[in-house]
């Protein structure tokens, strides 16, 4: 008899079994512990495929081509010296992915840089690193994001509590919104390195408004979307500043630095601020 091959693609059905500690390939859930987070029901079907691979001699698993998604889809592989909207939106998933007081630029540009990033990635989810992103690359990611581009474990509405249309800040609304989805990708990348356990977010986006009623700084980073302040939760507020200093926030402020005592906060700016005295920082 010859050998046959069937192949059929299973899908992923829950999306908190994707914190990828192992995948769950069955109808479950499986909890992480963290706050019920309400999304669409298209994303309970997962990105991540996986093609059963049936022969005579036994079973293999082996990767399937990357997918549509609901978020964005990519369509080529992508490598260094390459550049384009596509780039751009992958920098978006790796910023997180830095290295040790890097920022990644999100400029569309796929420089050694980013080849370093999609590599640390990679590594983070048992991928073969190499630098270049093709299908399995992007099949994690599908696994990662919901179908509004946000992190599976982080949503809008947790980042801006004060109003519902982002407005009224130091940019635009769009600009705040899109700042606060990379901080999301940041921390998604933070949280997957400390265990996929939560991360508690207290204040992420303000306008000017909301920051005056909390007190806030005329300059605060909140004002732009991307600065997050982070609770105490299953990580000390040390852990997570002395974390955060590996998923590109060059300000990060914890214990020890006036008015931290409660929280330690993140953020994107141009130059480094890193001051958390009573955690090392």
């Amino acid at each position: 008899m010859s050998a046959v091959q069937e192949r059929v693609k299973w899908k992923l059905l829950t999306r908190r079994d994707l914190d990828l500690k192992l995948p769950c390939i069955h109808v479950l859930t499986c909890s992480d512990g963290g706050p019920p987070v309400i999304r669409r029901i298209g994303t309970l079907l997962a990105a991540v495929t996986l093609t059963l691979v049936s022969t005579v001699a036994g079973v293999t698993l082996t990767a399937g081509a990357a997918h549509a998604d609901g978020c964005y889809t990519w369509g080529r592989t992508l490598s260094e010296g390459m550049s384009g909207e596509d780039v751009r939106q992958l920098q978006v998933r790796v910023a997180g992915y830095p290295g040790n007081g890097a920022v990644l630029g999100i400029d569309g540009a796929y420089g050694p840089a980013t080849r370093a990033a999609v590599s640390r990635f990679q590594q983070a989810y048992g991928l073969s690193a190499d630098g270049i992103a093709g299908p399995q690359t992007f099949n994690r990611i599908y696994a990662l994001q919901d179908d509004d581009c946000t992190p599976v474990n982080f949503s809008y509405a947790e980042f801006n509590d004060c109003n519902s249309d982002w407005s009224g800040g130091a940019v635009s609304a769009s600009t705040a919104r899109f700042n606060a989805r990379v901080s999301m990708w940041k921390l998604q990348a933070m949280r997957h390195a400390l265990g996929d356990q939560q991360i508690v977010v207290t204040s992420a986006f303000r306008s000017y408004a909301c920051n005056n009623a909390v007190g806030g700084s005329s300059t605060s980073r909140h004002l732009y979307g991307d600065a997050v302040d982070l609770g105490a939760g299953p990580h000390s507020l040390c852990r997570l500043a002395q974390q955060a200093r590996n998923h590109g926030f060059n300000e990060i402020l914890g214990p020890g630095f006036p008015g931290h005592n409660d929280h330690t906060h993140v953020a994107h700016k141009a130059s480094r601020t890193w001051s958390a005295p009573n955690c090392g920082i």
